[in-house]
């Protein structure tokens, strides 16, 4: 019924070994995180009563319901956006507009295909979370609300990265255009609930973590999770998935091929044009515009190199500032933001979710633009002719790095104005104003030299962005759980260690994966191992409120090596993989003529 783009992927997905090692590896995380908090809590008190194993179930429950939403949501939108781009830049979603193939079969399909991946992952994990019923404290009829709500916003995402991607030409516009539009559908939740109130349905209607929160919370029964505006979600996201499709489907061959492909036919020669061409004199030809010595650091300033849409996302990023900056602003003048985290039953101070929310997105978004910085090269061809000039690969690399830091230039200083402005009301102080910008500079050039590294290291556009943004993801929300898990149990450190250091050294071992799966090195292996460390150390001092300078130096240190483990090989020997099969030996130009920048076809 989808047609043959969903058959296709359906009948290749199955015989591609990474399926399977991505179901195991998340099971395995979900199942490690569950016996983590069984070691914690049981190392402290014993679950032998009912009341300790239902609450033990219960907040287990509560903790990774909200993760598996943010990882399958994350996962459907991305995957959905940088499905649809890298075929627009390889230029094959003109010829599948050139068959037969209806709209429907063309969006649907592809919608359809994305929705493999994460839905698989919501399937398998449904044994493991129907354990926790067995503990007591969770009813079954709670689960499947909550995979009910789960599933309503993995089709959303993905119909809202399929449809944004049809429509916008590079693929930065369509990530970072698709993530922009979800946050913005929470943050309408949140603005709803502020002038409706925290119960109102409305609120859970148009939010997905307000619904799946609303579905934990709700008694044994559909009729429960119906009548408390779970379900209300669940009718508002079907039917906002399918207007978002039909869209689609509707817009496709209007959008598709854009304007940058449409050959325009020749218009005829008229008589005044003919005699003006034979007067040499009556040409006017272009002033050629002035190239700096770095011409790739000129094409990522001065040339619209990430297109002119890009305007839009710093317009809907801005909106998403001001909204923000509005919650801070508030806080700061009712004199919440002013009173101590212990004080008011918080383990952070009020301000600090808003504030870290927005240096999150910005990440991300920078984290996005620096991949398809090097990915939208390949993708276009240009890549492997810049390997054949004269171009230095610290021309190249420091090209790409400051051309993504000047277009990401508004998600770099709007935060950091807002933590100046925390700085100067009083709710910081000055001191740590400064740490937390050069903490936070420090994260911005460490994520942009990933995206970078990844685009190097990744053939497949997708792969490279699912495996930059999974490096950020795990290394900011990731860490954090795992904290969560600690002050929510606060039991004795020395039982709650080894758990964690599992934990840990399992997600340094995927980051040495992700980060040195082609080129290891014995840099990133110790950067990869460190880095979780670091961060958990860091976040640690941080609740602690204390050693402010230590959390500070200990991100320079981490991120700064692990920044310069990537880059320094970049720099030294410009390796880049050209072509999928990895067997292929290394060339390189040598002799007495001119060197160009080196790279190898692995």
């Amino acid at each position: 019924m989808l047609g043959p783009v969903f058959q296709r992927e359906a009948s290749v997905v199955p015989k591609r070994p990474a399926t399977y090692v991505t179901r195991g590896v998340y099971l395995m995380a979900l199942f490690l995180l569950l016996c983590t908090g069984y070691l914690v809590l049981d190392g402290s008190r014993s679950l032998a009563a009912n009341a300790d194993a239902a609450k033990f179930g219960g907040w287990m429950f509560r903790l990774l319901a909200p993760l598996q939403l943010v990882i399958l949501s994350a996962l459907a939108a991305v995957g959905a956006a940088s499905s649809v781009a890298q075929e627009k830049d390889r230029r094959t979603l003109i010829l599948m507009l050139m068959t037969r193939l209806s709209g429907l079969e063309i969006v649907g399909g592809k919608a359809a295909a994305t929705l493999l991946s994460p839905l698989a992952l919501c399937v398998i994990s449904l044994p493991l979370f129907l354990t926790l019923p067995l503990l007591g404290g969770v009813a079954p009829g709670q689960v499947f609300a909550v995979f009910a709500v789960t599933i309503v916003s993995v089709v959303v995402s993905a119909a809202v990265g399929t449809v944004v991607a049809l429509w916008r030409e590079k693929t930065f516009q369509s990530i970072a255009l698709t993530v922009l539009v979800l946050l913005l559908l929470v943050a309408a939740g949140e603005i709803a609930a502020s002038l409706t109130g925290d119960e109102s349905k409305w609120a859970m209607a148009i939010s997905a973590p307000r619904a799946l929160l609303a579905a934990t919370n709700a008694d044994a029964g559909w009729a429960a999770f119906l009548s408390d505006g779970g379900g209300l979600f669940v009718l508002v996201g079907s039917a906002l998935s399918a207007v978002i499709l039909a869209v689609g489907i509707a817009k496709v061959r209007v959008w598709n091929p854009s304007r940058e492909v449409r050959l325009k036919a020749p218009e005829p020669e008229t008589s005044e044009e003919f005699d003006r061409e034979k007067d040499p004199t009556s040409w006017k030809v272009r002033q050629p515009r002035p190239v700096w010595d770095n011409p790739v650091l000129w094409r990522e300033i001065r040339t619209w190199a990430y297109g002119r849409k890009i305007l839009l996302i710093r317009a809907v990023f801005m909106l998403i500032f001001a909204i923000i900056a509005t919650a801070v602003f508030l806080q700061v003048q009712s004199g919440v933001a002013m009173e101590p985290a212990g004080r008011i039953g918080r383990a952070l101070p009020a301000v600090t979710i808003p504030v870290a929310a927005l240096g999150v997105i910005s990440l991300v978004l920078i984290n996005a633009l620096a991949v398809n910085a090097v990915t939208g090269e390949r993708d276009g061809l240009a890549l492997d002719l810049l390997l054949v000039t004269d171009l230095r690969p610290s021309e190249f690399v420091f090209g790409k790095l400051w051309g993504v830091m000047y277009a990401a230039k508004e998600m770099i200083l709007l935060p950091m104005l807002l933590t100046i402005y925390l700085g100067i009301s009083g709710v910081m102080t000055i001191e740590n104003m400064v740490y937390a910008l050069v903490g936070g500079f420090a994260l911005i050039v460490f994520v942009s030299m990933l995206g970078i590294h990844s685009g190097l290291n990744y053939v497949s556009g997708r792969t490279a962005t699912l495996a930059s943004l999974g490096t950020v993801f795990f290394l900011c929300v990731g860490i954090a759980i795992c904290m969560t898990i600690m002050v929510s149990f606060r039991g004795a450190f020395q039982l709650q260690l080894a758990p964690f250091l599992v934990m840990i050294l399992g997600g340094g071992l995927a980051l040495f994966a992700a980060l040195g799966w082609r080129n290891p090195s014995s840099a990133i292996f110790a950067a990869s191992f460190a880095l979780p460390l670091i961060t958990f150390y860091a976040i640690t001092q941080f609740l602690l409120q204390t050693d402010h300078l230590w959390v500070v130096f200990s991100l320079l240190v981490g991120y700064g090596f692990t920044t310069a483990s990537m880059m320094i090989p970049a720099l030294s020997e410009f390796d880049v993989s050209l072509e999928p099969d990895r067997g292929n030996e290394t060339t390189r130009t040598t002799g007495d003529q001119p060197e160009p920048m080196p790279g190898t076809a692995t």
